[in-house]
């Protein structure tokens, strides 16, 4: 029987708790088609799931406040705020407006497109070189999307698919544009440190942006829209933000990343079961076509 820290159990546990991660990312979108029936708005069940989460995030962040040797200066805290704005917040609020129009699986497609453009963001912005392998990656998932797109252009209105789409694939930038600016921020506070801090300050503006447009009375949703909430909160928040962290840990971030590959396949699947959406094969022709760009850039 071998040990709990030996050598080999590291990395099955690492693939274990990446797979796990994957797994509770691609069900986010199914939680989400699945709320929106009983007549409940994005921001409103976008500050449900924050607001379910945020004692998890709040507990881990003041912990690893107080364990930090370093304090935070006043432009970590903007740093900060701005990070949460465009991650857990921007990416966010994006991603459920366009989940309105769009299917599940045309999503998790478009919205897994952030590594091709955090590369993109880092050549125009950041002084970094673009490879040939980078190139042949991107013209590998944009071109896997539009097959997707042309699954979804088939099976409803061509308007709401190019309204979901832009609205979702801006979500993808927001969230690369917070994977380029969290790097630096990452190397000194430390990933769960930093995880927590950013997903209070999303929290925070979630709900602030609730407030502004929404009365209190709007919480009150069928019991449902609770159980929707919370799933996600846990499942697809709470336990895959912290279960990719510890894979990251024991495997290193490009190893973890290649377990996220099946992300999209593994929303796809549950879209067709759980929602009855129609799988097609240029679905699945732009689905592998995206998941081989990702997997050219991810690996050394």
């Amino acid at each position: 029987m071998k040990k709990p820290n030996s050598p080999t159990s590291i990395p099955a546990w690492g693939a274990t708790l990446a797979l796990l991660a994957a797994l509770g990312f691609s069900l986010k979108a199914i939680f989400v088609k699945l709320a929106y029936p009983y007549g409940v708005d994005a921001i409103t069940l976008l500050a449900l799931r924050m607001g379910f989460a945020l004692p998890v995030f709040l507990w881990v962040g003041l912990a690893e406040h107080r364990r930090a040797s370093g304090q935070l200066a006043p432009g970590d805290w903007g740093r900060l705020f701005v990070l949460g704005c465009l991650g857990y917040y921007g990416a966010s609020i994006l991603d459920f407006w366009g989940l309105q129009f769009i299917s599940a699986g045309l999503e998790r497609l478009i919205l897994f497109t952030y590594p091709t453009l955090t590369i993109l963001i880092g050549v125009l912005f950041q002084g970094k070189t673009f490879s040939r392998r980078e190139a042949i990656a991107l013209v590998l998932c944009y071109t896997g999307i539009g097959f997707a797109f042309a699954h979804d252009l088939g099976q409803g209105e061509a308007r709401d698919v190019w309204i979901g789409g832009a609205l979702v694939f801006a979500s993808s930038v927001s969230y690369a544009l917070y994977l380029s600016g969290s790097a630096p921020m990452i190397g000194r506070l430390g990933a769960m440190r930093f995880s927590a801090l950013a997903m209070l300050m999303s929290s925070a503006v979630t709900l602030l942006h609730f407030c502004l447009v929404q009365p209190l009375t709007a919480f009150i949703q069928p019991w449902p829209v609770y159980g929707w909430g919370l799933a996600m909160a846990l499942f697809a928040t709470v336990i895959p933000v912290f279960a990719q962290s510890a894979a990251i840990r024991r495997l290193g971030a490009g190893r973890a990343s290649l377990y996220g590959m099946v992300g999209p396949l593994l929303t796809i699947g549950f879209g067709w079961w759980l929602l009855s959406e129609p799988i097609s094969v240029a679905q699945m022709i732009g689905a592998a076509l995206v998941v081989a760009g990702i997997l050219i850039v991810s690996r050394k």
